[in-house]
């Protein structure tokens, strides 16, 4: 069963310190990289393949809208990509689900970045959007999902309680390190989430927080801290 580091990751844009966050990225070793905020103006790809590069990763999954990518480590073979926007709404950023079809070890993944609403009405409808295409993607490629982004809102509330009726998730099953996402300064809020079908194994997931180095570069930068997931993918079945 291959082991997958997962890490979801709001880059604020790349406007603190691009090499800081390509420093906490290669510092966590990631297999698969879900980012939100990452630059969509002006030489948006420029930024993004030099990221990539920086963090020795390759670029799998986004498109310029909504500021979304999946990176992918050079071990993990990337079988499709999908990009969905979510129903939009008047004088709010135009949200939406990054999507690749991984293959990691033999055993396929997929893996979502999604980055949701301020407001509580558009967050929970997209919730439901997001659920109907990854319900597709996932009968179509029959593997498993693993969904990671910027909630915009912490456990208990309705969108987080509509995701974990879903999904498992990956903190409460496996606490590791620290739970606070938000903000990387003053860490009070966990908004940021992995998330993850049942069938996934969940060995750990928060905030990783035992490098002094790793913990002094988070608020270098962005506003986000990382959160890492350490997930047991299952065999594709034949």
């Amino acid at each position: 069963m291959p082991t997958v580091r997962l890490l979801s990751y709001n880059v604020r844009s790349l406007r603190d310190d691009p090499g800081a966050v390509a420093r906490v990225v290669r510092a966590l070793d990631p297999d698969v990289v879900c980012l939100q905020e990452v630059p969509r103006f002006w030489t948006w790809r420029l930024q993004r393949r030099r990221l990539a590069r920086a963090c020795g990763l390759d670029i799998a999954a986004g498109r310029r809208a909504c500021g979304l990518a999946v990176l992918t480590a050079p071990r993990v073979r990337r079988l499709a990509r999908a990009f969905h926007l979510l129903t939009p709404d008047p004088d709010l950023h135009r949200r939406a689900v990054a999507i690749a079809v991984l293959e990691v070890g033999g055993a396929r993944l997929i893996a979502a970045s999604t980055h949701l609403d301020l407001r509580d009405g558009p967050r929970l409808r997209h919730v439901g959007e997001i659920l109907a295409h990854l319900d597709r993607v996932r009968d179509r490629h029959r593997a498993p999902v693993v969904l990671a982004g910027d909630v915009n809102e912490e456990p208990g509330g309705p969108s987080w309680n509509l995701l974990t009726d879903r999904f498992l998730d990956a903190h409460m099953v496996a606490p590791s390190g620290d739970a606070l996402t938000f903000s990387a300064r003053d860490p009070r809020r966990r908004i940021d989430g992995v998330f993850t079908d049942p069938v996934v194994g969940i060995t750990a997931c928060g905030v990783p927080t035992g490098d002094e180095a790793l913990t002094a570069d988070y608020p270098k930068a962005t506003d986000h801290r990382p959160v890492l997931a350490v997930l047991d993918v299952p065999p594709t079945a034949t």
